[in-house]
């Protein structure tokens, strides 16, 4: 079945009119369109996609807390609010890089404020999502190179066999992935984990990317200085979050190798001066 076809069939059952092309992705073919009077946002889900339905899981459980709402969704798409303001890049870019991240621990406070029953199933646990930077460490070990992975995994595994505050997280909290609307700033496309909230706060040092302020020993320490003032979470736990995360991302690009990856290794060396032992 062609795009045209699947997105066809969703106008007239979900009350869809007008849909504009916004952008295609991995995951998706994405349409500006009108529901019932107002902008919202159709997402057609490629055919073999799992991840975008566990992100629907993570955002009907937030329900409009600090996230955009899912209006809709089934197997092969997800209507979803609109919010069709700036991201939160533009503030850095500004020199506003401490308003950014305050804004981002006022979203992540609002996601983490969501206190109902967390479910069975659905959602990626934190040892699950560590996986890839466990299987390079591993291989380095073998390969008898002393590696940041194998230090980050030491980490990640410490802190993941003492996790506090379990919640529902996003996920992916970085300046791109929050966008302002008419109620405010609201976070989308979740990853659906579950662990330790500090977690979701790994990847606000690593962004933006491209930007002089991230490889920055200053910068990191302030953030993580922000965050645990906003968050009332354990300063040191962010900072081991932070390192323990870089290693993971650039694990999951390793193989392909090229400038994120470097990206991040650049964060996780500066990070790793303030990992605790």
């Amino acid at each position: 079945m062609t795009v045209d076809a699947r997105l066809a069939g969703y106008l007239s059952p979900w009350e869809l009119s007008d849909p504009q092309p916004v952008t295609r992705t991995v995951t998706s073919e994405i349409y500006r369109v009108n529901h019932n009077g107002e902008v919202a946002i159709l997402k057609l889900l490629s055919p073999t996609e799992t991840e975008e339905q566990i992100g629907a899981e993570a955002l009907r459980y937030f329900d409009g807390h600090g996230a955009v709402r899912l209006i809709k969704s089934d197997n092969g798409a997800q209507l979803l609010e609109y919010a069709g303001g700036d991201d939160l890049t533009g503030l850095v870019k500004q020199g506003n890089d401490e308003t950014a991240t305050r804004n981002i621990a006022g979203v992540i406070r609002e996601l983490h404020s969501v206190r109902r029953p967390i479910p069975d199933r659905g959602l990626f646990g934190l040892d699950r999502w560590f996986r890839e930077l466990f299987v390079k460490a591993a291989a380095d070990r073998m390969a008898g190179i002393d590696s940041i992975y194998i230090k980050g995994a030491a980490v990640a595994e410490r802190l993941l066999a003492d996790q506090r505050d379990i919640r529902v997280l996003h996920g992916d909290i970085h300046h791109g992935n929050i966008r302002q609307s008419p109620r405010g700033w609201l976070a989308f496309d979740p990853k659906g984990l579950v662990g330790e909230r500090a977690y979701d706060c790994a990847n606000t040092f690593c962004n933006p990317p491209g930007t002089r302020v991230v490889h920055n020993e200053t910068r990191l320490l302030t953030t993580a200085r922000i965050l645990a003032e906003e968050l009332k979470i354990d300063r040191q736990r962010l900072l081991d979050y932070a390192f323990a995360y870089a290693c993971l991302s650039a694990s999951w690009s390793f193989h392909r190798g090229g400038e994120e990856v470097e990206w991040m290794l650049g964060v996780a060396e500066i990070a790793g001066r303030h990992v605790k032992p």
